[in-house]
């Protein structure tokens, strides 16, 4: 028979037991909650996004000038139209996409978001989060593109990382390291001259694959020496956050 003294204290330990069990949960919500407004860059990264509003990104300007080659000679025969076209797709962009939480959100309906800043040779981090049929994509030096999607879709099986639009060179990831639809993904992904080296979720999809020049349709023509990163847009409801970007010599 167990003193009452003895039982007293088994009860206390188990009640202690059963508090720490049903708040564990809570804690582990609350560290994943966090992560959205958590945007700290790694060292010797910058935030590329500030997990408040759309500083430093702008609008894709319409089909025509959303080839950065065509973009580069508009600016430079005509700077005032340029201007003029710029200003129509950042007002674009107000009107589709929007900071929620800490979270970059795309409603599906406008074109993509981009950096202002044109960008070289990089290494950068992005989550991204979609939902079911989704489709989207990284595009780097206004060249499409790291390839996202459901991969439940038509062809989505092969997981989301790969340089979609390669004719030439491997275009599909190594392997499907997607997290399931509704789930954060992390990208990282490196960029050095042509060549893209992606990590899906720690993953290492694509190993140094030349990224080809989509907008010349024989991929002859190099791809521009810089340009700006987009965020795709592919007429879905789209997620990204903690995006960081470090530029390499």
């Amino acid at each position: 028979m167990i003193a009452p003294r003895a039982l007293r204290h088994l009860h206390l330990a188990l009640f202690a037991l059963l508090s720490i069990a049903l708040a564990s949960p809570a804690r582990a919500e609350e560290k994943e909650s966090a992560k959205p407004g958590d945007n700290t860059p790694p060292e010797g990264f910058v935030a590329l996004f500030n997990g408040k509003d759309l500083t430093g990104w702008k609008g894709l300007m319409a089909s025509g000038f959303d080839n950065p080659f065509k973009r580069a000679e508009l600016a430079k025969t005509d700077p005032k139209k340029y201007e003029e076209l710029q200003k129509v797709a950042d007002e674009n962009m107000k009107a589709h996409w929007k900071v929620e939480d800490g979270v970059i959100v795309f409603d599906g309906k406008g074109r993509s978001l981009c950096t202002a800043k044109d960008y070289g040779d990089m290494e950068m981090y992005v989550d991204w989060k979609i939902l079911p049929k989704g489709d989207s994509g990284i595009y780097l030096r206004g060249t499409p593109q790291v390839q996202i999607w459901d991969t439940a879709n038509p062809g989505g099986a092969v997981g989301s990382g790969g340089l979609f639009n390669n004719k030439n060179n491997p275009a599909k990831p190594t392997e499907v390291a997607d997290k399931p639809v509704g789930q954060w993904n992390r990208f990282w992904i490196k960029m050095v001259g042509d060549k893209v080296w992606v990590k899906l979720n720690d993953k290492l999809v694509v190993d140094g694959i030349p990224l080809e020049n989509y907008w010349d349709k024989d991929r002859k023509i190099p791809l521009m020496p810089t340009g700006q990163i987009e965020l795709q847009n592919h007429g879905n409801t789209l997620y990204f956050r903690n995006i960081y970007v470090k530029e390499l010599p």
